[in-house]
């Protein structure tokens, strides 16, 4: 019977789409970082549950859409990449939106604020990690288009540069994390124990927001190499 199924219209004729939603959805979990950061910083704590509670309506949203494809995504269907790795990708992209999730609700528990010599850096570490989630959904996007040309031609060598600008952009991550790590180091002594504690785990979690990011990429890749 028609419409019997409420998820059947989601899938349509193809199972992509819901894996590239839900990868839209993780990105506007990470995205929303950057502003959450910048209330943050002025102590705007209305300001930053309110994007938390956007956040957390995202992370919510990508969930729903994991267990949508898990229990959807069609055992028979015939790709030309096994399902077990199409439910991969949604796992790894998942780890996106938990991530932006954890990051700002340990935020705004604590009420942290950064030193103020760590806001330049640490704004810089967390726009690069939202563009690096975004450059992630840049690739995600072409999945359909991949599997209509069977991984092959063009499309692969076009997606395989997208792939490389997401490395770059998680190496740019890796740097700035690693600088701004150093200059907390050189404050450790003039700063609360507890808070230089919860400051390195916040830095922490960025570092692995913009590496769920790169997994992403990398998970595409070894989807075009089979």
């Amino acid at each position: 019977m028609a419409g019997s199924n409420p998820l059947g219209s989601l899938f349509g004729r193809s199972p992509i789409g819901p894996i590239q939603e839900h990868m839209q959805v993780a990105h506007e979990a990470s995205q929303l970082l950057p502003l959450f950061f910048a209330a943050s910083a002025k102590a705007d704590w209305a300001e930053a549950e309110s994007l938390f509670k956007d956040i957390g309506r995202a992370e919510r949203s990508a969930d729903k859409l994991k267990r949508s494809v898990r229990r959807h995504l069609p055992k028979s269907l015939f790709l030309p990449v096994p399902r077990s790795d199409l439910l991969e990708l949604v796992t790894i992209q998942d780890h996106v939106a938990n991530i932006a999730k954890d990051i700002s609700g340990l935020i705004l528990g604590r009420q942290m604020q950064f030193p103020e010599a760590l806001q330049q850096p640490l704004t810089e570490l967390v726009g690069t990690c939202a563009d690096t989630t975004g450059q992630a959904l840049l690739a995600i996007r072409e999945l359909d288009e991949l599997l209509e040309v069977g991984f092959t031609g063009r499309e692969v060598k076009r997606v395989e540069g997208m792939i490389k600008e997401l490395e770059k952009l998680e190496g740019r991550t890796d740097k700035q994390s690693e600088a701004l790590r150093g200059k907390l180091f050189k404050m450790e002594s003039e700063l609360p124990p507890v808070d230089v504690m919860f400051y390195y785990k916040i830095i922490e979690l960025l570092a692995a927001l913009a590496d769920a990011a790169e997994r992403v990429g990398h998970r595409l890749q070894i989807l075009m190499a089979k």
